[in-house]
């Protein structure tokens, strides 16, 4: 999905908002996918519109695909706060394009991003090393558990479209004759593990993660910088691609998460509602952060989202009215 898209489906004709100047919020859906950063942002929403604006919300629980699938032909739910959209363009652009769906705002300001990551505190000892030419130069500053003499790229579980990706980039950067191997991590848990493992010790870490999430809300860690700019068409061509031959080097891309409201909601709704929605944003650190906690104390969305919002004033409270502010404030 690229921004020019979500440009034109935000150039909402004005005469939307006119005729619900004095309509009230009254009932809302909000789409909850079944990971913690979606779950967390549908419990802010429910919470500030409830309390704020005096709506009646309900969450609903939906995948990703039939979420969308199901606000674009019947306009409901209501609200799809964190739509991962890149992920489904065909599914979203004719409805972008026409108006049924409407995207409000980027969810999260610097996008969903995947990539090759290193600890903070390798880049603090040299500052270089998060440059992939530098990296590869020094594979002895990345030793493989499995052979010291070797530099390790750890990789996610077969059949992860990141886990392809770091292949297809291993190749394209021929890391085998710098000197590395990329290391078959096997699973989720296996690859998280690999990092804490490390990070706990200040040891040395290259591999294959992504934000935002609870692990990179726990240790501070940097993208690699591939020194390239990313290729849309060699990354569908090729780089995504396991069967292909001969990659070139490349970039992970920046998915485009926004936040998404049906036609029919928005001309119905409280026009102050619409504006709540086209602020509420926030970047990945802070959702990094908010997850970590949540992974620590074994909360729910709702939980995390009262922890933001009683922690978090100076983000949240930027996106409403003083008023608004208040009430949610009275209610925690």
């Amino acid at each position: 999905m690229k921004n020019h898209l979500f440009g034109a489906a935000t150039a909402l004709p004005l005469i939307l908002f006119a005729h619900g100047a004095m309509a009230e919020c009254g009932d809302v859906s909000i789409a909850s996918m079944n990971w913690q950063s979606a779950e967390v942002l549908s419990n802010v929403d429910k919470i500030i519109l409830d309390e704020g604006f005096g709506c009646s919300s309900e969450i609903v629980v939906v995948d990703a695909a039939s979420g969308i699938t199901s606000q674009v032909e019947k306009g409901k739910p209501d609200i799809i706060p964190e739509a991962w959209v890149d992920l489904f363009p065909e599914l979203v652009k004719a409805p972008l394009a026409d108006g049924r769906v409407v995207a409000l705002v980027p969810s999260l300001t610097d996008g969903g991003q995947a990539g090759w990551f290193i600890p903070r505190y390798m880049l603090e000892k040299n500052p270089n090393i998060n440059k992939i030419e530098e990296i590869l130069a020094h594979p002895e500053a990345f030793p493989s558990p499995e052979d010291s003499s070797k530099g390790a790229v750890f990789n996610g579980p077969t059949g992860w479209g990141g886990t392809i990706a770091t292949n297809q980039l291993s190749k394209a950067f021929d890391v085998k004759s710098k000197g590395f191997d990329v290391i078959d991590t096997g699973s989720a848990a296996a690859l998280d593990s690999s990092m804490a493992k490390v990070y706990e010790r200040k040891e040395p870490w290259l591999g294959f993660y992504w934000e935002p999430t609870s692990l990179l809300g726990m240790y501070d860690m940097v993208q690699v910088d591939f020194g390239v700019r990313h290729d849309a068409a060699e990354w569908k061509r090729c780089t995504s691609v396991d069967t292909c031959t001969d990659p070139k080097p490349n970039t992970f891309p920046k998915d485009n998460v926004l936040t998404l409201g049906s036609k029919s909601f928005i001309e119905r709704t409280d026009p102050a509602v619409v504006e709540y929605l086209k602020a509420r944003s926030w970047n990945n650190k802070t959702v990094n952060a908010l997850m970590a906690w949540m992974t620590e104390n074994q909360s729910t969305g709702e939980d995390g989202a009262r922890h933001f919002l009683s922690e978090h004033p100076e983000i949240w409270t930027k996106w409403v009215s003083p008023e608004v502010a208040e009430k949610v404030k009275s209610s925690l």
